[in-house]
């Protein structure tokens, strides 16, 4: 069975952005553009969307404090400026966090009095404002799902779903990834992976979604494992930002599964950054897999062209190394977070408890 919503105009490739003018004036007259820091102006793509917008006369102003990993607060108060502004339309420019928050912000800005509870419970008072993503690295995937992951007021990662946070159109052009760092372009890049394998081993995967995921990760496999020791050309930016997208619609589909939660806890409590901290816990997922529908493991390999081998070399070649060093009774501590979780739930084959507590005192474990 299929069952597939995904209402978001995707224009990728060099120039899109200002080959498709039309889309956005048609979507509003006074945009909030929502940034992080400096990626945006360094990637151009932040010129690339004012020279659009100035072109059919748009009002814009700029809100260029969001922080990797974003806060909910910081979204309200991006809101609460875009709802004084009168901006009729967000533009999220950046990575995962700015897009991400651009979602959150489109909320905010349509009910700037909203509390963080009412935000994550979906009290929603007035329809988000339309949202425009335009990306400017590879691997997020946020371009093209419903989803926001945000930090709480307690300094937790959750994901927030909903129809009503996809974006109207999103603008992928490789060439605003061409001054992403090593380090950057290498997590991310393990973030399309994990997005794309991860949906594959869900419970609510179906035949499109495998069929994104396995592409997605025929595509990124290579220029992924370039990135690790030579400086990527053009095509392989562009062959990454494909993968990047495709891997959202397979997430979009299917969800993910316990690496990604289990990442998060490692972004939060240590600082490693998200594609690597879900990418620390692949060899666990393979390795349930192996034990719980080798049969489904083995079309995977097959369907990828790759190998327990291939796959192992890959880590061995992009992933930082990681050292936790933490005590039995710090992992008891923190078990009952995957106890009810979503993405451990997900997981074909079932986790257990124990089976959660075995992996993390695998990966966390002095």
């Amino acid at each position: 069975m299929i069952k597939v919503y995904m209402p978001v105009q995707v224009f990728s490739g060099k120039d899109c952005i200002e080959n498709n003018i039309p889309v956005l004036e048609g979507l509003g007259k006074k945009a909030l553009l929502v940034t992080g820091f400096s990626s945006a102006v360094k990637s151009g793509a932040q010129e690339a969307v004012i020279r659009a917008l100035e072109s059919f006369g748009a009002a814009y102003k700029v809100f260029n404090e969001v922080e990797e990993n974003p806060a909910v607060e910081t979204c309200r108060r991006a809101g609460q400026e875009g709802a004084a502004f009168g901006a009729d339309l967000i533009i999220g420019i950046g990575g995962g966090s700015p897009m991400d928050a651009a979602k959150a912000v489109s909320v905010f800005a349509a009910d700037p009095g909203l509390s963080e509870s009412d935000f994550y419970n979906k009290k929603w008072n007035g329809e988000p404002l339309p949202v425009i993503l335009v990306g400017t690295t590879s691997g997020t995937g946020s371009e093209v799902t419903d989803v926001s992951v945000l930090t709480d007021s307690s300094g937790k990662k959750h994901s927030i779903h909903d129809p009503r946070l996809f974006a109207r159109a999103a603008f992928g052009d490789p060439s605003f990834t061409l001054s992403v760092s090593q380090k950057t372009t290498l997590s991310t890049g393990l973030d399309i992976l994990m997005h794309a394998i991860e949906s594959y081993f869900s419970k609510r995967a179906d035949t499109l979604s495998e069929v994104y995921s396995t592409a997605a990760v025929r595509k990124a496999f290579a220029p992924l494992l370039k990135a690790a020791d030579e400086t990527l050309t053009f095509e392989d930016r562009e062959a990454l930002y494909e993968a990047s997208l495709l891997a959202g619609l397979a997430i979009n589909i299917g969800g993910t599964v316990f690496p990604h939660n289990m990442g998060y806890y490692l972004t939060e409590q240590f600082g490693v950054p998200h594609g690597a901290a879900c990418a620390a816990f692949l060899p666990d997922l393979l390795d349930h897999m192996k034990n719980t529908d080798k049969a489904r493991l083995d079309r995977f390999y097959r369907e990828t062209g790759l190998s327990e081998a291939a796959m192992a070399h890959l880590l061995e070649k992009t992933l930082p190394e990681m050292h936790f060093g933490m005590s039995e009774e710090e992992i008891d501590g923190i078990l009952p977070r995957w106890e009810s979780n979503n993405s451990v739930n997900n997981t074909r084959g079932g986790v257990s408890v124990q089976e959660v507590r075995e992996i993390l005192m695998r990966r966390l474990g002095s």
